[in-house]
C-alpha cells in the first residue's frame, strides 16, 4: 500500500499541466489523459499533501498559497527526472524542428535558448520562421510549424512563460506626443499590440490617428525614428535611443503581453520537439523570475 504522503511524478505532471494551461480539459491533452483522470490525479496529490492546491471557485483555476509553494518544487522534480532519463539513455536527438518566433522576442529570448540547444543536440536541424504571433498561431494549429514562442491571444493557448511589458516609444527629437490628435504607428489589424494601444488611448479619451501600418518591427521603429509617429512596442524590442513615454507625456499604461510556448498536436511524440520545448520552457521561466 502506498504511503499517503508520497508524491508520484504522474500527479506532479498533471498538476503542472493544469497550472500551465489553466484548465483541466487543456491539461488533459498535454498529458494524454482524460479530463476525469487529470482531476483524479490532482485529488490524489492534494490528499497526499494534506492541502488544497487549486482554487476551483473561479472560471479559471487558480493556485492556492500551498499550490504556489509546491509548484516550484514540482517543476524542479520533473526537470530532474528528464535530465536523469537523458543521462541514462544518452541517445542523441536527431530530426528537424520547425520553430516560429516574432521579431520582438528573437534576439533577447530565443537566441540564448537555441545556442544552448545546439551545443547539446548538434544533430537536430532547426528551421526558424520569424513572423508576427498572429501569423504563427494558425500555422502551429495547422501543423505547419512544430513549436512557436508567441504572444498568446487567449488563456488556453500554449504554456505561459512570462509577461512582457508593453511601452510607448517616441523620438525625443520630434516630441510627437504633444500633438493632438496623436499620430501612431500600428501593426496589422489582428495584432494584440495594436488592439492594446488603441484600447489604452480610448480609455484615456486621447484622440489619435493611425499614420503608419506595418507588420514589421523594423517598420515600426523606422516610423518612430523618422518623426512620423509614436508606437507601442514590447519592452524587449524598444531601442535604447528611443524615449519611453508615460503619464508625464499624456500616455497611460499598456497591458503586458502573455508570452507562451505553443506546440502543434501533430508534433506530439517527436523527441527533438520535446527537447527544445523543455529547454525553452525551463530557460525562459528561470530568466523571467524576479531576483531576490
Amino acid at each position: 500500500m502506498d504511503n499517503p504522503r508520497d508524491m508520484q511524478l504522474d500527479w506532479l505532471k498533471c498538476f503542472v499541466a493544469v497550472v500551465d494551461t489553466g484548465t483541466l480539459s487543456s491539461a488533459a491533452s498535454e498529458v494524454f489523459r482524460s479530463q476525469s483522470a487529470v482531476s483524479m490525479q490532482i485529488k490524489k496529490l492534494e490528499d497526499a499533501m494534506g492541502h488544497r492546491l487549486l482554487d476551483r471557485s473561479s472560471r479559471r483555476l487558480q493556485l492556492t498559497p500551498e499550490g504556489q509553494t509546491l509548484l516550484g518544487y514540482a517543476r524542479r522534480m520533473l526537470d530532474l527526472q528528464a535530465e536523469a532519463q537523458q543521462a541514462l539513455h544518452n541517445q542523441p536527438l536527431t530530426g528537424r524542428v520547425r520553430l516560429g518566433v516574432p521579431d520582438d522576442y528573437a534576439q533577447k529570448y530565443l537566441t540564448p535558448v537555441l545556442r544552448r540547444f545546439a551545443l547539446r543536440h548538434s544533430s537536430v536541424e532547426i528551421e526558424l520562421n520569424c513572423e508576427q504571433s498572429t501569423s504563427l498561431i494558425p500555422r502551429v494549429a495547422q501543423g505547419d510549424l512544430d513549436l512557436a514562442l508567441v504572444s498568446r491571444d487567449h488563456a488556453r493557448r500554449g504554456i505561459l512563460l512570462f509577461h512582457e511589458p508593453m511601452v510607448w516609444v517616441g523620438s525625443p527629437q520630434f516630441e510627437l506626443w504633444r500633438r493632438d490628435p496623436l499620430p501612431i504607428a500600428v501593426y496589422e489589424e489582428a495584432s494584440l499590440a495594436r488592439r492594446g494601444a488603441m484600447h489604452a488611448l480610448a480609455q484615456q479619451g486621447r484622440r489619435y490617428k493611425v499614420v503608419y501600418n506595418s507588420s514589421s518591427l523594423a517598420g515600426q521603429i523606422a516610423a518612430v525614428e523618422s518623426g512620423l509617429a509614436v508606437a507601442a512596442l514590447t519592452q524587449c524590442s524598444a531601442p535604447a535611443h528611443l524615449q519611453q513615454l508615460g503619464i508625464e507625456h499624456g500616455l497611460g499604461p499598456l497591458a503586458p503581453m502573455e508570452v507562451a510556448a505553443y506546440r502543434s498536436r501533430a508534433s506530439r511524440g517527436n523527441a527533438a520537439v520535446d527537447g527544445l520545448q523543455q529547454l525553452l520552457v525551463q530557460t525562459l521561466r528561470q530568466a523571467s523570475r524576479p531576483a531576490g
